[in-house]
């Protein structure tokens, strides 16, 4: 099944906003309705493909059959763009600017060389394609000339996997939720389920240094990558021959997070764990955001931790994105909401009651008041939401969009005063005052992430409205010394933040190792690193 070409996911999930809603949205931001109903797939025009016959004929030899090779209307305006804000007011207005000539099906690593080497020979950029869940503008590249996006959903086996070393082999196109089922047979489980779980792909997660909300146990998905197989216009790369080595620098970390700017990911080997038994999830409510991330802290330096561990700021508590299936929600029983914590454990029933009894003792001693298990349960409920809840804010006429980032602890205070400040002055400046609420959701002994969430109204030209905004707060955070993407991505969004992040010298160490690999510059331009 494709996911919604206008929006996220499934659409028999999608779900309209509650007219009490709606009524605040225009009585608290002055959001406005729509004034047109959203275009219909079937009358945006696409123009047609301008790959010539030479090479689509070359394409459908280098896939095996021209059936592997796409140029109808609907497949790509499918795979047009990615799933940001911005990127859905385009694809609604009917704007397909960013439409690929093609769209291609590869079957296998050799498929995937073969094409790489036609598109070379006749200057067509590629797009590698997984489950379309960008947020950063990471699939629609820059530049001249045509582009193909190529999609891996044909290559979706579990090729491997290794009981007694606990590693599987998947590749690159097989998504979240069929991977974990492979593994459940087998009583595994790879434990990473972001956001984008039900839609995202295992290549997907390493191109872009995936991080999921069950990271404080699982770790993050760069973290789990034990093996890759790159293919690039050079030729192939086949990385990691051992859990850890001292022969000279990883070079896995160079096509981790790369984004498909050096070549494509054909294959990824994973750590995996045991299924756990049991999942138990609890909420915790502190007075402060500051007294609950301390609390955070203390769990994520000393334990013991958690399998989850993420707090909502009082405005996210208060609206009820802590939990989404309930939003508008005061807190339980009705008292006042403060800033709720989800605090979750996954294992046997023995660990997760011995977890459970020493992380309340040390919440009790950080300020924290036990509310039970119910916050928590319609926290994993309900975690995948949230994007459908973006659309839902969309169709009602409002403007909502994310961004994370991540510091030390010692830096999170002021990274997160930074960037609301940015927030809340631009879009106030610009008329349209907004609701900013953040959560954090990733920790580390060293520091945590930090991820807000933007409401307001559109203005007269929404995506001209945003710019300066999304500017703002990327400002703000590399002043505040925090970093331009935690795990959605660099893209073309954040490029120039990310350029300014790591300096010229780190740039162009970067874009020695692209002109080795993809001499041509065919692979997704512009993304990552600017153009040369």
């Amino acid at each position: 099944m494709d996911m919604l070409w206008s929006g996220w996911g499934d659409p028999a999930k999608a779900a309209p906003l509650p007219d009490s809603v709606i009524e605040l949205l225009q009585a608290a931001l002055g959001v406005k309705p729509r004034s047109a109903d959203p275009i219909a797939l079937e009358e945006i025009r696409v123009p047609d493909s301008p790959l010539g016959t030479d090479v689509r004929d070359a394409l459908a030899g280098a896939l095996g059959g021209p059936e592997h090779l796409r140029t109808d209307a609907e497949t790509r305006i499918r795979h047009t763009r990615g799933k940001s804000t911005p990127d859905l007011l385009r694809i609604r207005a009917g704007n397909t600017d960013d439409t690929p000539a093609a769209v291609l099906l590869p079957g296998s690593h050799d498929d995937v060389v073969a094409v790489l080497a036609v598109c070379a020979d006749h200057g067509v950029a590629v797009v590698p394609f997984g489950g379309g869940t960008s947020v950063v503008g990471g699939l629609a590249p820059e530049g001249q000339g045509p582009f193909v996006a190529l999609d891996l959903r044909r290559m979706d086996a579990l090729l491997s996997l290794d009981e007694v070393s606990r590693t599987a082999t998947f590749q690159p196109g097989l998504r979240a939720p069929e991977a974990e089922a492979l593994l459940a047979e087998r009583g595994f489980t790879l434990g990473h389920f972001p956001q984008s779980y039900e839609w995202a792909t295992i290549g997907g997660f390493a191109a872009a240094r995936s991080s999921g909300q069950a990271s404080a146990g699982y770790g993050r998905f760069d973290e789990m990558v034990l093996g890759l197989t790159v293919a690039t216009p050079r030729g192939s790369l086949d990385l990691g021959r051992s859990p850890r080595s001292a022969a000279g620098p990883d070079l896995r970390q160079l096509v981790l997070g790369s984004e498909g700017a050096f070549g494509v990911i054909t294959s990824v080997t994973v750590r995996i764990r045991p299924r756990p038994v049991e999942r138990v999830y609890e909420g915790w409510r502190f007075a402060t955001f500051e007294a609950g991330a301390a609390a955070l802290r203390t769990l994520a330096q000393d334990g013991p931790r958690p399998t989850v561990l993420r707090l909502s700021d009082e405005t996210e508590t208060l609206i009820g994105l802590a939990q989404p299936d309930a939003i508008g929600g005061s807190g339980p029983d009705g008292a006042p909401a403060g800033c709720m914590a989800i605090v979750g454990f996954e294992g046997t029933h023995e660990d997760n009651a011995s977890r459970q009894q020493q992380a309340r003792a040390v919440l009790e001693t950080c300020g924290g008041e036990l509310v039970g298990t119910e916050p928590g349960e319609r926290w994993a409920h309900g975690r995948y939401s949230a994007p459908y809840l973006r659309d839902a804010l969309l169709d009602a006429g409002a403007f909502a969009e994310t961004l994370e980032t991540a510091t030390f602890w010692s830096g999170i205070p002021a990274l997160y005063d930074a960037v609301r400040t940015a927030l809340n002055e631009t879009l106030t400046a610009a008329g349209t005052p907004p609701l900013v609420m953040c959560h954090i959701s990733h920790v580390y002994e060293t520091g945590a992430s930090l991820y807000f969430t933007v409401v307001s109204a559109q203005g007269e030209d929404p995506i001209a409205h945003w710019t300066p905004v999304k500017r703002a707060a990327n400002d703000a955070i590399l002043a505040s010394g925090g970093t331009i993407s935690h795990h959605h991505g660099v893209g073309t969004d954040h490029r120039d933040w990310f350029g300014q992040e790591i300096g010229a010298l780190g740039t162009d160490i970067l874009q020695a190792v692209k002109a080795r690999l993809d001499p041509d510059g065919i692979l997704n331009p512009g993304v990552l690193l600017p153009l040369r």
